[in-house]
């Protein structure tokens, strides 16, 4: 039986919180006899995975000057994933957006790699990471070779599972690599539990988030250069509009230098907190292109409308004109049209949110998650 089997779970860092790392306490509970495995664990960022058995790299005792810098610590972490021994395990799981997948096992130890992304820095989204010409021609070399290797080690795992069909057209494009798609499990009865504390008449909102009582949009984003959060800064800089952008990251003090007194920054919030904001905003804008995009399930669940570039895992959370709606470049001015229609069909657009969120949301259930990830599973 698969229960019965020995199982290690590997990632590629544990050092925040995100959507991803909701996958991760699914696993956790699906297998709570893994031990995890990682290049370097943040027990402050990620004081969520306290509980996990986690075994890292030799990455873990660098100075956090080099470890917590990707750049500085890049070079390394082909090295921190192929050192590890999993001559011990009869499975091996690897969730991965980089580097993970290039664990070595032997033959009798099954790899199975559930896909977040092909390399976005060096596949599909290198512009969004190297923007200077000169910095591009004196790294492309090495970039070429990096991409051979990450082609290389893409074909290691027995099987591949991506994340949503957008991953799975990538893996093709990419990695030249067929895969089976299983959606991230959300779950949906533990956020029905946060609705029903917030419409509570009893439950108070934080005195702190003042802004809950004015009308407000909402981003919550990891802050990094592909999540394209400087695109909703501009445009709501040109509106005055109040956003409230929740979230962390690595362009966290350049965000904040060109943001105006209209947008608020916020981070470190519990869920019950984050189901405020869902409930009193106007609408989430998603900038960027996403992978899956769990944070819209969230918001539709909440019945707030989401406002997504038309890319991505989004085409396959959002309905179009019943829980969202679409814009259809990355700029300014197809941003700003997307507002500007939002607030001309508004109250309809929140009644049908409201109305078939739930029921949306329902067939990404973490139920399903786990039978289809088991089946799959099984048959390799």
């Amino acid at each position: 039986m698969l229960y019965q089997k020995k199982i290690a779970i590997v990632y590629d860092w544990i050092d925040k919180w995100g959507g991803v790392e909701r996958v991760l306490l699914n696993l956790h509970e699906m297998f709570p006899e893994a031990v995890f495995y990682t290049s370097y664990f943040d027990e402050i960022k990620a004081e969520w995975a306290k509980d996990l058995n986690i075994k890292t790299s030799f990455l873990q005792k660098f100075p956090d000057f080099i470890k917590k810098s990707r750049i500085l610590s890049f070079i390394f972490y082909p090295f921190a994933f192929e050192s590890f021994d999993f001559s011990g395990y009869d499975l091996v799981i690897s969730i991965t957006s980089s580097f993970a997948k290039s664990i070595i096992t032997k033959p009798r130890t099954k790899h199975i790699c559930y896909l977040l992304t092909p390399t976005r820095y060096l596949w599909s989204h290198k512009q969004d990471y190297i923007k200077n010409n000169l910095i591009n021609y004196l790294i492309s070399g090495y970039l070429d070779m990096f991409k051979n290797w990450d082609l290389v080690v893409s074909q290691r795992p027995d099987k591949i599972i991506s994340i949503s069909e957008t991953v799975r057209e990538r893996c093709k494009k990419y990695y030249k690599r067929d895969s089976e798609v299983v959606y991230p499990g959300f779950d949906v009865e533990y956020w029905k539990g946060i609705k029903s504390e917030i419409r509570n008449p009893k439950f108070e909102t934080n005195s702190k988030f003042k802004i809950l009582n004015s009308k407000f949009f909402l981003v919550i984003s990891r802050l990094e250069p592909y999540k394209r959060v400087d695109l909703a800064i501009k445009v709501f800089n040109r509106l005055n509009k109040q956003l409230v952008i929740i979230g962390e990251g690595s362009k966290e003090k350049k965000l904040k230098q060109i943001a105006g007194k209209n947008i608020t920054f916020l981070s470190k919030l519990s869920d019950v907190e984050l189901g405020s904001f869902y409930s009193s905003a106007q609408a989430l804008i998603m900038p960027q292109e996403e992978d899956f995009g769990y944070v819209s399930l969230e918001a539709q669940l909440f019945g707030c409308p989401v406002l997504a570039y038309k890319k991505g895992g989004v085409l396959e959370t959002i309905i179009e004109n019943k829980t969202g709606i679409f814009f259809d470049n990355q700029d300014e001015r197809s941003l700003s049209q997307a507002i500007e229609r939002f607030n001309k069909i508004e109250y309809n657009l929140k009644s049908e949110a409201r109305e078939i969120g739930l029921s949306n949301v329902e067939k990404f259930s973490k139920e399903k998650f786990i039978n289809k990830f088991i089946k799959l599973i099984m048959s390799t």
